[in-house]
């Protein structure tokens, strides 16, 4: 799995690459962590690359609220396609993790 960032104003956008499985969440995990301690105001993870998510992937999304909640920044994801937003709601991690549209919808609703 490979990992892009991007800054966006005071926001990171992380953007995710192929699977996120059950080989690639520890990975995930601590890059997702390492960007929220990283990060001024928050982190978007923009799924539009991503191909596939599993329970373990949603850990790592789990975690990565979690880390976000006890510093206080923000953490949500967005541009999800159909199979991966399913995921999310299903399992009711759209509660845990915000979902939005696309990254302008969310700096524009996280400001």
């Amino acid at each position: 799995m490979e990992f892009s960032t991007d800054q966006r104003g005071k926001f990171t956008v992380l953007s995710p690459h192929g699977r996120l499985g059950f080989d690639e969440a520890s990975e995930a995990q601590k890059v997702i962590e390492d960007q929220v301690q990283a990060c001024d105001m928050g982190v978007i993870v923009d799924c539009s690359e991503l191909r596939f998510l599993s329970s373990a992937g949603l850990r790592a999304f789990l975690l990565g609220a979690k880390a976000a909640q006890q510093r206080g920044v923000t953490f949500c994801a967005c541009n999800l396609d159909e199979n991966i937003k399913s995921v999310f709601t299903i399992s009711g991690f759209d509660r845990v993790v915000p979902l939005f549209t696309d990254t302008k919808d969310a700096i524009e609703r996280l400001q």
